[in-house]
């Protein structure tokens, strides 16, 4: 994930958490990285009418426009480092991770919902112990059903449970191949209360 990225689940996982008001200075210190990324991040925010900009803090307007704009930058594709098949169900391979992994896109959807909107059996997953996870599923032939993530170390600070947070969830989701993903994240918007739904 670029930094540019992290600017914007920091504003989006603040907003689920019912904050809509912030300061360019928290988010650089909170996530190290300098104040001119932070605002060239939020420039084309401005530009669209997603933000406020004021003299000491911006304020947040639409979440949806910046949910949407960072799931069209977003290149998944860019961050796989390890992909591989495993002849097992999902659910028993969900179980055979190791601790420090993150769930997202179906698998996160899932055990943060409680609920899969749909059958899948892809496994998408945030991982910097590509070691272990090339011993527990070795590359094999067949249609890729495991599919490992950079972990970036600033996806510690929002994720919890193994689970990344819910806008990258969607992120992620809008741009993985698979058919059933609009499923996913139709359920996501409903719940949501998307404006456009």
């Amino acid at each position: 994930m670029l930094k540019k990225e992290f600017v914007y689940l920091f504003i989006l996982d603040s907003y689920f958490k019912k904050r809509t008001r912030f300061t360019q200075k928290e988010i650089s210190e909170y996530l190290n990285i300098s104040l001119s990324t932070v605002n060239n991040a939020l420039k084309p925010l401005e530009k669209m009418h997603a933000i406020e900009i004021k003299s000491r803090e911006f304020i947040l307007r639409d979440f949806e426009k910046i949910l949407v704009y960072w799931a069209t930058l977003r290149d998944i594709q860019k961050d796989i480092v390890y992909s591989t098949f495993y002849p097992d169900k999902t659910e028993k391979i969900e179980a055979l991770m190791p601790n420090e992994v993150y769930f997202t896109g179906y698998s996160g959807y899932k055990i943060l919902e409680e609920i899969a909107p749909a059958d899948y059996g892809e496994i998408y997953f945030y991982s910097d112990n590509l070691k272990e996870i090339k011993q527990r599923f070795p590359k094999r032939e067949g249609p890729k059903n495991i599919i490992v993530l950079k972990e970036e170390n600033l996806l510690k600070k929002f994720s919890k449970n193994n689970i990344v947070p819910l806008p990258l969830i969607f992120v992620d989701l809008w741009n993985l191949p698979e058919w059933y993903a609009k499923d996913f994240l139709e359920d996501i918007k409903k719940k949501v209360k998307f404006k456009w739904y």
